[in-house]
This record gives structure tokens, C-alpha cells and sequence, in this order.
């Protein structure tokens, strides 16, 4: 079996930032994944589930409604609860997706109140959430972004 993309990145190395996790085309359509990093993988402890939760709803919420909503395909955690995927249609470099996840995250972070799409009929887990923590990770993650220059470790 063929070792994955992701596999292949020493995560003992890997620090806190925005990357370019792979491109993709099928049918003349481009799509290019991005991997947000929140947390160094297996030197730091992983984000907690309600957190990463409120951060998955607040942060797709953000992507679907922004002026680039046609261009966002998904975005959601990493089952390592390290960091989330962005999946964008096009040919893109981190450059290109830089602004708009830092809007992203600034929305996050001016977000007050009940966590969009918290209730029983709009989410399956809706009392698993906390925008505390989440806007926590979001801050810590924000700051770690102007030191990271977008390119996996070798």
C-alpha cells in the first residue's frame, strides 16, 4: 500500500502554522488542501473536542458566508486534533489562503454567544462545544502565523 501524503511529513518536526498539504485535479477542477496546524504534533497536548468543535462550526460558518464562499470545498478538524483541513477549489499556494484565514480566525475571536449551529436540531453533538477555549486555540494559533513561513519541515 502506497504511504499517504501526509505521512510522509516528519510531524516531530512539524511546528504551528498554515502549509500546503497537497493539490488535486480531476476533470479539468482543481482542489488544494491546507493543512492549519494549531498545535506542534507529539510535543504539545492535542486540543480539546468541544473546543475543536466550536472552532469546526464558527470557522466553516465564517468560510461559507465570506466573499471567497464559492471557492471553499471544507473545512473541518484533523482526526489528531492538532490543527483542521481547508479545502479549497483551485491551484493555490498558503499566500493566497493566508488573509483569509486570518479573517477567519478574527471573526472567531469578535464571536459572542450561542456557537452558530448549537442546537439539538442543527448538530449532533450541540452541548459539546466551548468558544472559550476555542477562541484560545484560535488566538495562539493567529500568533503563531506571522512566524510561520508555510512550508513543511524537511
Amino acid at each position: 500500500m502506497e504511504k499517504i501524503a501526509s505521512f510522509t511529513v516528519d510531524h516531530q518536526a512539524l511546528l504551528p502554522g498554515l502549509y500546503l498539504s497537497r493539490r488535486d485535479s480531476h476533470a479539468r477542477t482543481d482542489v488544494t488542501t491546507f493543512d492549519l496546524r494549531f498545535t506542534a504534533p507529539n510535543r504539545e497536548p492535542v486540543m480539546d473536542v468541544p473546543a475543536v468543535h466550536s472552532i469546526e462550526h464558527l470557522g466553516a460558518s465564517y468560510l461559507r458566508n465570506c466573499d471567497r464562499k464559492d471557492e471553499v470545498i471544507y473545512f473541518g478538524p484533523m482526526g489528531c486534533r492538532t490543527g483542521f483541513y481547508l479545502v479549497m477549489f483551485g491551484q493555490l499556494d498558503p499566500e493566497d489562503v493566508e488573509q483569509l484565514v486570518l479573517d477567519m480566525c478574527d471573526f472567531i475571536l469578535g464571536y459572542d454567544g450561542v456557537v452558530a449551529g448549537a442546537q439539538p436540531e442543527q448538530c449532533g453533538n450541540y452541548l459539546d462545544h466551548n468558544l472559550s477555549m476555542a477562541k484560545f486555540y484560535i488566538r495562539r494559533y493567529r500568533e503563531q502565523l506571522q512566524y510561520r513561513r508555510f512550508r513543511y519541515p524537511q
